[in-house]
This record gives structure tokens, C-alpha cells and sequence, in this order.
């Protein structure tokens, strides 16, 4: 625990009400970590395979999310030493949505990754072929990337569901399945202004831009770019993606 332990204290609130006066008191010891991932396996079980049941039925995000995800991949590759376009990593890939709809159209191979196996099976169905090389079953916190195989890793809405410490190791082991030029694409719920907060159907917690830059640099990533999501209901938490670098 010793890299929660060196932490920021983040005060923040949840969606019942309940004020933290630090974030690392949801994963405080272990029978706390265990209850905030079982929650989110509960959540996710007992959703739909589809469109709306993995965007939490708001369906019409996706088209939006697809193309600003587009736009902003194309900004990273239009800098100096782009990552390749040979393999990608899909990270709690779902039902292979971000596979169909982006990935497999911008590089040579899609591998996905995703903890829930009744979803995986469905991406299958809507996004696998020949180019879809590994349905992977895992959770983030237990996987470990191949060395030097991926030349972007793309991690979307499931970042959020890991605790600091898991998510610093995570983001570590990822600097390993980098190529040459590798990029770590990140695009998670964040909080512009205001303190973090957890919504306690799925314990998802929206951190704040502060708190993702501090955990990127824990890893040893140096912040490439970043673009907030625009055209985003208002309702909803705004959304920001990262583009790092091994530092």
C-alpha cells in the first residue's frame, strides 16, 4: 500500500451523499478493496449486452465519443514519432464497441481485453474477425501486457473502476507491452471542477484531472496531449482523454 500511502489526500463525496475526506478511504484495507470490486462485477453482470445497457442508456454518446476518440488519435500521430498502426490494445473492451467503431478501422490488429466473459462473448460477435487477434478474459488489476507488442493501448471508461494503487501498477505493466513509440491512450470520466466523486451502482469513481495527472506521473508517463470530449450531454460527467509516454 505504499504507493496510496504517498498519495494526495482528495476529499470528495458519492452519489448517496456520503462526504470522504480522503479517496483512499473507499479501498482503505482489504476488505474494503474487495467489496469495491465485487460491486462493479455485480454492476456489469447484471447489465445487457448491448448498446445501452454498456453506455448506461445513453446510446446516443457513442457516435460523438467515436469521433472525437478519432480526432484526437489523429492529433497524437501528427506529432513527431507517432505510434505505429500495427497492434492496438483494447481495455475493457465491452462488447468491442471502441473496436468496431474505431480501432479496427485505424490499425492492423485489434487485441481486447475485458474482466466480464458474457461480454466478451458478445464482442466476439459484433466485432471479431481475422484482424481481432485475442479475446482476453481479465480484470486490469491481474493483467499484464505481452512485452513490446502493442504500439497504442487504449483504455476507456475502465480505469475508473480501479483503486490508485492498482491502477499506478497497471499503467506501469503497460509501459512494458509498449513498442517503439508506444502510446498509452487514456479516456475516463473526469472532473473539471469540483472534488471527485463515486457512483455507488457500479463504485466508478470520477477523479479529477489533478488526481489522473499525479497517479500518470506515479507511473513513470509523461503526459503527451490531452482533449476534453466535446458535444457531451451536460448532464453527464465530462469526459477527457490522455495521451502518455514512457518518461
Amino acid at each position: 500500500m505504499e504507493a496510496e500511502k504517498a498519495a494526495k489526500v482528495c476529499p470528495g463525496t458519492d452519489s448517496a451523499g456520503v462526504s470522504y475526506t480522503s479517496h483512499l478511504d473507499l479501498w482503505s484495507d482489504d476488505k474494503k478493496k474487495a467489496s469495491w470490486y465485487k460491486k462493479a462485477e455485480e454492476y456489469w453482470d447484471a447489465q445487457a449486452a448491448t448498446l445501452d445497457g454498456i453506455l448506461g442508456g445513453f446510446p446516443e454518446t457513442s457516435e460523438p465519443d467515436l469521433r472525437e476518440s478519432r480526432r484526437f488519435l489523429n492529433i497524437v500521430r501528427s506529432a513527431p514519432k507517432p505510434p505505429g498502426r500495427r497492434r492496438v490494445l483494447d481495455c475493457g473492451a465491452g462488447i468491442g464497441r471502441v473496436t468496431k467503431g474505431l480501432l479496427l478501422e485505424e490499425f492492423d490488429s485489434v487485441d481486447l481485453v475485458e474482466p466480464n466473459e458474457r461480454l466478451l462473448e458478445q464482442a466476439k460477435k459484433e466485432a471479431g474477425d481475422a484482424r481481432t487477434e485475442r479475446f482476453i478474459a481479465s480484470s486490469l488489476e491481474q493483467f499484464a501486457p505481452e512485452e513490446a507488442r502493442y504500439d497504442v493501448i487504449w483504455a476507456q471508461w475502465v480505469l475508473l473502476y480501479l483503486t490508485d494503487e492498482d491502477l499506478v501498477a497497471f499503467l506501469e505493466r503497460c509501459k512494458k507491452g509498449l513498442s517503439s513509440n508506444g502510446t498509452i491512450f487514456v479516456k475516463e470520466n473526469v472532473v473539471i471542477e469540483g472534488q471527485w466523486n463515486v457512483d455507488r451502482d457500479d463504485n466508478s469513481i470520477s477523479r479529477t484531472d489533478a488526481m489522473y495527472k499525479e497517479i500518470f506521473k506515479k507511473a513513470g508517463l509523461v503526459l503527451q496531449d490531452e482533449l476534453r470530449q466535446a458535444h457531451w450531454p451536460k448532464e453527464l460527467v465530462p469526459v477527457k482523454m490522455y495521451a502518455l509516454r514512457r518518461s
